[in-house]
């Protein structure tokens, strides 16, 4: 099965390491990064989507594909990706060194099951994490903390996870043993950076109401109907002399 763009849903497929990191783009701003994942690599294709880390990235070398270097190819369970400046500048991926694991998910395909909720690989925010797992609370930018909300939803380095508490500059979430073992969540410590998306539902709610939108789906209220105008009763006069207007 072949993984082009889409939406993912915030439930890692793999924990997978860095094997390499090398600079890209006229100014070194940009970075590929090769991976070590098996399960990722297993029918990935240049050109498929990949969240690491909860950022979408295209993967630009696969395993069995010719590699960059002439006459090299690409190992089993290997693949690489590139990172543009601006996605480095505004994510967690700049900091990412060879041996470090990062949190992999593919797009969703046709009749997967939604197990998290709708995420699209493009983060919004980097947070810091103040308080490790099971219990984390994470530092939350001010630009973010109105998309926030408890038992709402939010992404954590590409991981669903349920908001069980908002403060004015923070949230917590409750990650379970499972989610701590699965993903890289269980080996964070404080001070680490972590890449945050908020729920785009919330987004685009924002935006339909500060422009004043209007729906034709909202159930409007029907004119009054009308009725002909009854005939007028004639006077007592008329009734008197046996006569009626006409």
């Amino acid at each position: 099965m072949a993984y082009g763009d889409g939406v993912f849903t915030g439930i890692v497929l793999e924990m997978g390491v860095v094997e390499s990191v090398s600079t890209t783009g006229d100014s070194g701003g940009g970075r590929r990064f090769a991976f070590a994942a098996s399960t990722v690599a297993r029918n990935l294709n240049v050109g498929d989507s990949v969240a690491v880390n909860g950022c979408c990235l295209t993967a630009v070398e696969v395993a069995g594909a010719p590699a960059a270097e002439p006459g090299a190819w690409v190992p089993a369970g290997r693949w690489s990706a590139d990172a543009v400046e601006e996605t480095v500048s505004r994510t967690n991926l700049g900091g990412l060194e060879a041996g470090d694991a990062v949190n992999l998910e593919l797009p969703l395909g046709i009749g997967d099951v939604l197990g998290g909720h709708l995420v699209q690989g493009h983060v919004d925010g980097v947070g810091r994490v103040l308080d490790p797992a099971p219990d984390l609370r994470v530092s939350l930018p001010a630009s973010l903390a109105r998309y926030v909300v408890e038992k709402g939803s939010v992404t954590v380095d590409g991981v669903s996870l349920t908001v069980v508490a908002v403060g004015d500059d923070s949230f917590a979430v409750a990650v379970i043993p499972h989610t701590m073992g699965a993903t890289t969540l269980g080996r964070r410590v404080a001070g680490e950076l972590v890449n945050l998306e908020v729920d785009v539902i919330a987004k685009y709610v924002e935006r339909l109401l500060s422009a004043g939108a209007t729906t034709p789906y909202l159930p409007t209220t029907p004119d009054a109907p009308t009725t002909p105008d009854a005939p007028t009763p004639p006077s007592a006069a008329a009734r008197a002399t046996g006569s009626s207007p006409r």
